[in-house]
């Protein structure tokens, strides 16, 4: 299979640009954890560490799934795809919850980078059509 080596279309440039956001809002939430359970007064340490760890490991995925992305590597789609999909649930829990100012983007968010990621000018470009 030949990938096209043409310009890199508006629709994966912006996928990629808003997954490295995402990562960077991730890699933010994972410093203030860290924060918080260095200062924290209490804490189930174990706990703590998990879901540090997990933050920390997302803004890594989602830094690197758009690195690969970047480099016209398809296998990166999939993975990008479902951690966009991930955000629904979390968005509809947050609307729920009562925070539906930041449930409601978060939703669209996952949705239109979804979108970005099968749209036929990123499928030409990662090689799949």
């Amino acid at each position: 299979m030949t990938i096209d080596s043409a310009r890199i279309p508006g629709t994966l440039c912006w996928a990629v640009r808003l997954l490295w956001a995402e990562a960077v809002a991730v890699g933010l939430i994972a410093v203030w954890l860290v924060w918080a359970d260095l200062t924290a007064d209490t804490t189930d340490l174990a706990s703590a560490l998990l879901v540090t760890a997990f933050a920390v490991g997302a803004a890594v995925a989602l830094w690197a799934l758009g690195r690969a992305l970047l480099r016209r590597q398809a296998g990166a789609r999939a993975p990008a795809i479902v951690l966009q999909l991930m955000l629904l649930p979390i968005g509809w829990f947050m609307i729920q919850g009562g925070m539906g100012w930041l449930g409601i983007p978060l939703m669209a968010l996952g949705l239109g980078v979804g979108w970005l990621l099968v749209s036929p000018p990123t499928t030409k470009a990662l090689g799949f059509e």
